[in-house]
């Protein structure tokens, strides 16, 4: 009984020293810097490298590229949060939804966010050695628009197909690791992922529109004014559209279009959620996003593995 209280007791000590619970206090902004704590960004980023890996591997990608790639975009995506919250320090605060990340709070040094963007970077370079040389220089374009974008949203008023560009940039690099050539295939399906970035982050901007005015952010949602739910709808329409055409053009069966049946009525959930354009529904449009992802990909892999 001694020892067993003696134990707790030192346990107990361990976890409550300063110096311990200082190191998980900083650890703890770290992972809000880098949104551990929220995953949905990294999912869509996820979901079109996964489109491209399977359509381009015919259903068999290879293991090893599905965990590369996977672990790819977390890490590119932690240290693309990173650089956006730097960029976005002095703006953060004046939005609700954002007004509680460690940069905007100065719980963190603006240096701190590059730091953790460079060591982010490390592990991503040595995942980038294992790929071909060309998905080596389509990297260098793809850090470029990753470092970029964040600063983009005070200039140009079409931000969203710009994340479109850089969040898609898995599509072209998972299509030459499996061995494939540059075509037109894979050139419809980032277009696509654009149109698609384009709605789910409008969504995302119109959540946000009110405080973005104030603080002189652009966006698409600004642009497209009392017609964004409209405009989206006839985006969300290209976007199913090119990906039918994506379909027929890989000689994908009815299983594929059922995947994209599916996501159409996501899409029309996400038009439901967004209808009174309350920045509660619009946010709950933008994560639904995800089952829009997730149907799509659902439907090429049971494509691949129901069809022979």
């Amino acid at each position: 009984m001694r020892l067993s209280r003696r134990l707790r007791r030192a346990g107990k000590a361990i976890l409550t020293h300063p110096t311990l619970v200082a190191t998980g206090r900083r650890l703890g902004l770290y992972a809000r810097l880098t949104r551990l704590n929220r995953p949905i960004g990294a999912l869509l980023l996820l979901w079109p490298t996964l489109w491209s890996l399977w359509l381009a591997g015919r259903g068999h990608p290879p293991a090893r590229l599905f965990f590369i790639f996977v672990a790819g975009v977390w890490l590119t995506r932690s240290a693309g949060c990173a650089i956006n919250d730097f960029a976005d320090r002095h703006f953060d605060g004046g939005v609700p939804r954002t007004q509680n990340r460690p940069l905007a709070q100065k719980s963190l040094h603006p240096w701190e966010a590059w730091l953790v963007a460079l060591l982010l970077g490390i592990p991503s370079a040595f995942l980038l050695a294992l790929l071909p040389t060309l998905d080596r220089w389509l990297a260098l374009i793809g850090v470029a628009l990753m470092v970029s974008y964040p600063f983009l949203k005070r200039w140009i008023s079409l931000p969203q197909p710009y994340l479109g560009l850089a969040f898609g940039w898995g599509i072209p690099m998972a299509w030459v690791a499996v061995g494939r050539q540059l075509d037109a295939t894979v050139a419809l399906l980032f277009v696509a992922n654009i149109l698609w970035a384009t709605v789910y982050d409008t969504f995302y901007a119109m959540a946000d529109r009110p405080w973005d005015r104030k603080i002189g952010i652009r966006s698409t949602a600004i642009l497209f004014g009392e017609y964004d739910r409209l405009v989206v709808f006839l985006l969300q329409v290209l976007l199913l559209l090119g990906l039918y055409l994506l379909g027929r053009d890989l000689q994908m069966s009815w299983i594929y279009d059922t995947g994209l049946g599916a996501a159409g009525c996501f899409a029309i959930y996400e038009q439901a959620l967004a209808w009174k354009r309350s920045p509660e529904g619009c946010f709950r449009a933008f994560l639904n996003n995800n089952w829009f992802g997730a149907a799509v990909f659902a439907g090429i892999v049971l494509n691949y593995t129901l069809v022979h």
